[in-house]
């Protein structure tokens, strides 16, 4: 189901002030791009993300092993440059199988116009072809835009554990999960058949 899914990309999206944005998956040849993205992430907002995104081998790792199934980093582009990357993570089994992990990332200079909106719109509708029920979202209690933001998607708070997570300085932040129940429609189901 997933191919099916990604069929219909590229694609071209008008956000915000009519700014024409470019959704796709990442390919291997924007490693450089998807590596400057990061790079412009300001200094304080790095120490909340997961990784050590300033670390070139990542990018290349990311790039060159690209597995939809497991990853998908669905990205905005304007004007050929990159600007947003949301990313759906599966699990191949076990108990949180029907689950999938979204992670979004918009460049400074484009936050507020629509383009996570119109990215978790895509890959919500990804996530249903893929036979998954629901989404969350991991954040340490310092990322309220981001948190806000993806509220505005229709995520919601699940659960909020105070002092649980480190900041790349080992300085403790509450740790907070985001869910969205996912409406499947029956043609994804195999319903009837």
């Amino acid at each position: 189901m997933l191919e099916f899914a990604l069929e219909k990309f590229p694609k071209t999206v008008t956000v915000k002030e009519g700014l024409e944005v470019c959704v796709r998956p990442l390919e291997k040849e924007d490693e450089k791009a998807f590596h400057d993205f990061h790079l412009a992430i300001p200094e304080d907002e790095l120490l909340f993300i997961k990784h050590r995104i300033t670390e070139e081998a990542l990018f290349h790792e990311w790039c060159s092993e690209l597995d939809y199934e497991r990853n998908l980093p669905l990205l905005a582009l304007v004007d050929g440059k990159i600007v947003g990357d949301v990313t759906l993570h599966q699990r191949q089994g076990g108990w949180k199988r029907h689950i999938g992990l979204v992670s979004a990332l918009i460049h400074p200079d484009y936050r507020g116009r629509g383009i996570l909106g119109a990215l978790l719109a895509e890959l919500v509708e990804i996530a249903k072809h893929c036979g998954l029920v629901k989404l969350e979202s991991e954040f340490n209690g310092e990322r309220a835009t981001a948190m806000r933001a993806l509220a505005e998607e229709g995520f919601r708070e699940l659960t909020r554990i105070p002092k649980y997570v480190q900041d790349m300085h080992c300085k403790s932040h509450d740790y907070v999960l985001l869910g969205l129940d996912l409406i499947i429609p029956e043609e994804y189901t195999g319903a009837g058949d």
